[in-house]
């Protein structure tokens, strides 16, 4: 079954260009330890909640935009046996790398496909 790690956050609107350079760094190592696939995606029509929302969720700013970012794998177990890996693969290739958007706020989590069409 399919295994999927999201990810949502807020980026400076002018950092979108360091943040899909920083993404294709970091989709390469994904892709080195088994990902099937990664993809980012940058809002382009996600509106406020009344009770809440995606923006709250992530603290968004007003010079911020939403990403919505989602890597998939084979299984859970694929992925958890590269994890470590790759935060290591991550230091080294990425120490100068800064993060272009503030890591703290970050929402992510795995979850198993249950339907795909």
């Amino acid at each position: 079954m399919t295994y999927v790690l999201g990810f949502i956050l807020a980026v400076p609107l002018d950092h979108k260009d360091n943040y899909l350079a920083f993404s294709k760094k970091m989709a390469t190592i994904y892709k080195r330890y088994g990902a099937l696939s990664v993809y980012e995606s940058w809002e382009n029509d996600v509106p406020e909640g009344k009770l809440n929302s995606i923006h709250t969720a992530v603290m968004r700013n007003q010079d911020e935009a939403l990403v919505f970012s989602w890597v998939t794998w084979t299984d859970k177990d694929t992925r958890d046996k590269v994890h470590k890996e790759i935060v290591e693969a991550m230091h080294v290739e990425m120490v100068d790398e800064p993060i272009p958007f503030d890591a703290s706020r970050m929402i992510y989590g795995g979850f198993d496909v249950i339907l795909e069409r």
